[in-house]
């Protein structure tokens, strides 16, 4: 943790007793903590999901459910968010972590390959948080911004992919050729409006006409 980050979250409201068990349960249980949405990140997704005060939400890629349980505390009553993960070993802790939050009852938890997935939902999400597999982030906007409804939201995170993405001579990595190549067509897509910020690793905000 660098020193803007320690700054940023001492000068933040402090994450949530579950979130807090479920960043320690993350880093025991699996070797992937570092994919955790943390703090900040978890925070401004809460923020920006009270402020849309979404009645459907789709996530795609849950991990253990940091992002699920932030995006959950912004939802409108009633609300209800579809998230997809595609590695089913991690469902005990997802599920742990759902019920110590409380909003098991809010949450439809589906397993499987992203892009099988999406053609079998049923369109008119408010907001949609994407953090999945990078190098299929061209794919996966062009099957969900179909699912959005006009003036819903759709956040992206990693799309900086750790200053990759604008270096002289960007790695060509699939990972990185995906997000490059997610960012273009956010950027030339008529349908929508969109500004990336650099929190953390680059979240692009697009918001569909």
């Amino acid at each position: 943790m660098d020193l803007l980050e320690k700054y940023l979250i001492a000068h933040s409201t402090p994450q949530s007793e579950e979130l807090i068990w479920l960043t320690r349960q993350t880093h025991l249980r699996t070797n992937r903590g570092r994919m955790l949405s943390g703090p900040i990140l978890g925070k401004f997704l809460e923020m920006v999901t009270k402020m849309i005060s979404p009645s459907r939400v789709l996530e795609i890629g849950t991990f253990t459910g940091y992002s699920t349980i932030a995006i959950s505390r912004g939802l409108a009553p009633g609300g209800t968010i579809d998230t997809i993960e595609i590695n089913d070993e991690l469902e005990d802790l997802i599920r742990e972590a759902y019920d110590k939050a409380g909003i098991t009852e809010r949450v439809r938890l589906i397993f499987g390959d992203v892009l099988q997935l999406l053609p079998t939902l049923k369109e008119g999400y408010d907001f949609i948080f994407l953090d999945a597999n990078k190098r299929e982030y061209p794919r996966y906007y062009e099957a969900a911004i179909g699912l959005l409804r006009s003036g819903g939201f759709i956040l992206a995170d990693n799309v900086l992919w750790d200053g990759k993405v604008y270096e002289d001579s960007p790695s060509t990595d699939p990972q990185t050729r995906g997000i490059l190549e997610f960012n273009r067509i956010v950027a030339e897509d008529p349908r929508v409006e969109n500004v990336i910020i650099p929190l953390r690793d680059g979240i692009n905000i697009i918001r569909k006409l």
